[in-house]
């Protein structure tokens, strides 16, 4: 059974950063995959990031395109979302996912979720 733990959540003024962490447990056979997705209230959730766990490939949201870095430490089985230069637009909950990834922004492509963590800016 994989479990997804995220941390990092927070309030931050616009421009200023986070650091989100998901700590993987169990195995991640099944999985090529870990990325991050969030979601506004009354909304469909959607990717920001996604990275392959072998190789290293990273893929992002257009609209976070050169202001967030995912990066995963593999020894400490946590992937990382690092956020900069923080928009009002980025307040949502941000869900840590693990699966296939074949097209890396649909949530259907992951079947683990994490349970969320707050991120919010003002």
């Amino acid at each position: 059974h994989v479990q997804l733990v995220e941390s990092g959540g927070g309030s931050v003024q616009a421009g200023g950063s986070l650091r989100l962490s998901c700590e993987v447990s169990g195995s991640l056979d099944g999985t090529n995959c870990i990325g991050w997705f969030r979601q506004y209230p009354g909304k469909e959730r959607e990717g920001v990031a996604a990275i392959v766990t072998l190789g290293g490939t990273t893929y992002y949201d257009d609209s976070v395109t050169g202001r967030f870095t995912i990066s995963q430490d593999n020894a400490k089985k946590t992937t990382y979302l690092q956020m900069n230069s923080l928009k009002p637009e980025d307040t949502a909950m941000y869900y840590c996912v693990a699966g296939w990834g074949g097209k890396w922004y649909e949530p259907t492509e992951y079947k683990e979720w994490g349970q969320g963590t707050q991120v919010t800016v003002s």
